[in-house]
């Protein structure tokens, strides 16, 4: 007989969380995004402008050590599944003993030697991909923590936007005091290294916010879940899987969007100083949107919040793609709709993915988030290598000359599509699967219900939010607040 274990020492921990745990919580994707935001905004413009790697090189690069990325998440998640430690849980060891070394790949990763082509190439990929392995060892964890913490669906919403606003504040902090440096004349090298360095003792101490304050609390009946099992559950996990495609292609044209955002303002719009407002606007976007995302949510649903981001984006990458390049503020303005768009969508899909975990668990009788969070991060990461790579692409296509102060026309639209016509049409694609989708919001609260209706017939202790029956969430949707995310 299978004993239940619970991630934390008592049984009795509540389902609702402090201010702590759930600021702690976002603390934790500040700290992944120096790694990983770092990467998908500047290591094009580095291996292009710094290190001297053709913009065709670079782009294979970025596409094949995604690629792999991908794949470590996946072995990441078996590993995650296949842990546990009564002392510390089953996700935060991860945490604790992955970061240091993460954030000091992130550092070497920008420090390519220049000892000629091919070493240069070698090395790249060498420590690229090593930084892409740390990450996943880091960030598997980090995501399925928040299934763990609680059950409760405002809860775990209220960490799905403190992830969001972490994360934000990370971009934004990039986007106004870095990207303004990025200029031909200045020494970039320097600028990138001091950078890294200084995110290493940054990022550890966020990451040690995290492990001391996000605790682990939901029951699990079984701490270490088989290689067969992990396969049921993806298997017979249907919202799961729309949902990694969706998001796949939507992170494509993200991805696209984020690659080339700074030669788009630089090198087509002439207007590199505006990236730092544009940061300033999606500090301001997202605290706006979780003001709203509530309504959205209780009068919509998290799934049709999500088709409207995917609205919004498609509206924005098209004002980017045919914007004349002399129309800066409506350029401009395409850019702000697809920030909306994209945020509107991170925010709910977090918690949508969370979801999937219930509908897994409900299914199989196993709750397994280490494998199912890594199947929706090898598919977001896989569009993130495809968006990635034909966003370099689009720039070699287009002849784009490192280092030059004034691009040629078709240097210019090859941008300008990677910028505006990728993400609106991965966007529209994306939408299009999520209509598919069946797992609702009140088919995923029926769910809750059953799954602790189960566990109450079995005899086992439980902390259970009396939210969580399917009556009193019919009743409280009435009345109180839905959640900040979804």
């Amino acid at each position: 007989m299978t004993t239940a274990v619970p991630t934390s020492t008592t049984s009795s921990t509540p389902q609702k969380l402090g201010a702590l745990s759930i600021v702690g919580y976002g603390a934790g994707d500040a700290a992944n995004n120096l790694a990983f935001t770092t990467a998908t905004m500047f290591l094009l413009v580095y291996y292009t402008d710094v290190a001297g790697i053709s913009a065709a090189a670079a782009g294979t690069l970025l596409l094949v050590v995604r690629v792999f990325d991908a794949f470590a998440d996946v072995f990441a998640g078996r590993i995650v599944d296949r842990t546990y430690s009564k002392r510390f849980g089953k996700f935060r060891p991860f945490i604790l003993f992955g970061s240091l070394p993460l954030l000091l790949l992130s550092v070497a990763t920008f420090s390519v030697p220049q000892i000629g082509e091919s070493g240069m190439l070698l090395y790249a990929y060498l420590t690229y991909a090593a930084l892409g392995l740390a990450y996943s060892l880091v960030n598997i964890p980090y995501g399925s923590l928040a299934g763990a913490m609680t059950r409760n669906a405002g809860e775990r919403a209220k960490l799905a936007s403190a992830r969001t606003i972490g994360a934000m504040l990370v971009g934004a902090g990039l986007g106004i005091f870095v990207a303004p440096l990025i200029k031909p004349e200045n020494d970039l090298q320097s600028i990138f290294t001091f950078m890294t360095l200084g995110f290493v003792v940054v990022g550890f101490a966020l990451y040690l916010f995290t492990f001391f304050t996000a605790k682990e609390t939901v029951i699990r009946d079984i701490p270490k879940v088989t290689m067969r099992q992990s396969l049921a559950i993806l298997r017979s996990n249907r919202p799961l899987l729309l949902l990694c495609l969706s998001s796949f292609t939507f992170l494509t044209g993200m991805l696209a969007l984020s690659t080339v955002q700074l030669y788009y303002l630089r090198d087509v719009l002439n207007a590199l100083p505006l990236y730092a407002v544009l940061s300033l606007v999606q500090i301001v976007l997202v605290f706006a949107l979780a003001a709203v995302v509530p309504t959205i949510v209780r009068r919509f649903g998290k799934r049709n919040g999500y088709i409207a981001g995917g609205v919004v984006m498609i509206i924005g990458g098209l004002v980017v793609f045919f914007a004349p390049p002399g129309a800066v503020p409506v350029a401009f303005a395409g850019l702000v709709l697809c920030q909306i768009g994209i945020a509107l969508v991170n925010m709910l899909v977090w918690a949508l993915e969370a979801d999937t975990v219930e509908y897994g668990e409900w299914k199989t009788g196993v709750r397994a988030e280490g494998i199912i969070y890594a199947l929706f991060s090898f598919t977001r990461k896989t569009g993130q290598a495809v968006g990635g790579a034909l966003a370099a692409y689009a720039l070699a296509l287009g002849g784009y000359a490192a280092g030059a102060q004034v691009q040629s026309d078709s240097a210019e639209w090859g941008i300008r599509a990677a910028a505006g016509l990728l993400p609106a049409v991965a966007a529209l694609i994306a939408i299009a699967v999520m209509f598919f989708y069946p797992l609702t919001d009140a088919r995923h609260r029926e769910i809750i219900a059953e799954i602790a209706q189960r566990r109450a017939a079995r005899g086992e202790a439980e902390p259970v939010d009396p939210a969580l029956s399917t009556a009193a969430f019919r009743a409280a949707d009435s009345t109180s607040v839905p959640p900040t995310t979804a």
